[in-house]
């Protein structure tokens, strides 16, 4: 299978400040959009192709890197391939906790205890696991917890998202009036008021 091949066949159409798929090759169904990147499911395999935005082309050896140092630790991906804009990784069947707290899936407390776990796997190798948020960690549909985009890995700043979530979740979550299910423009907008810092004092730590 000639992955190099079909990263060539993605093209994109930018209009305005979105970013999307003008071309691609027929066995690449697209699965997820970031900041960076598109990630589509290669048909009839249990491999993704995460291809980079022509800008942000320099993060695909970047974050090629941090997988080869993950190689074998369950709760990170397999790489099996890069290239100049583009990765190969595994595909993981499951739900992001974002979705959990759409479809009003228990997160458990063993779902953050397993994700302190693989962070502190990471750090142990020299890397500062950064910008890990809902969207990026998934639960498998045997338990296990995956964490994927690792890009941000290797920045020098002091990342506070997943530990700020980690107050927030025993702090509100885990209270036995907090819904377990929330809207999408709830969840959006709470991410939103998030970047813009509104919610420095609800999660300070006693």
């Amino acid at each position: 299978m000639q992955f190099n091949k079909m990263a060539e066949s993605v093209s994109f159409l930018k209009l305005g400040s979105k970013i999307l798929v003008k071309d691609k090759d027929e066995a690449l169904e697209l699965i997820g959009k970031g900041r960076s990147a598109f990630v589509f499911k290669i048909k009839e395999t249990n491999k993704v192709l995460k291809v980079f935005f022509p800008n942000f082309s320099h993060l695909a050896q970047v974050e090629a890197d941090i997988y080869k140092e993950l190689r074998g630790m369950q709760n990170y991906c397999t790489i099996y391939e890069t290239g100049t804009n583009y990765i190969v990784i595994d595909y993981i069947e499951g739900n992001t906790l974002f979705t959990n707290l759409l479809k009003g899936i228990p997160i458990t407390v063993k779902h953050i205890k397993d994700v302190d776990a693989a962070l502190l796997l990471a750090k142990e190798k020299g890397l500062n696991p950064s910008d890990i948020h809902l969207r990026n960690i998934i639960v498998t549909a045997n338990g296990t917890i995956k964490i994927i985009d690792l890009a941000r890995f290797r920045q020098k700043k002091m990342c506070k998202r997943w530990s700020d979530l980690k107050v927030a979740y025993s702090k509100y979550y885990q209270h036995k009036f907090f819904p377990k299910r929330l809207p999408l423009f709830v969840l959006n907008m709470l991410a939103f008021l998030y970047k813009k810092q509104y919610f420095k004092r609800l999660l300070q730590t006693n």
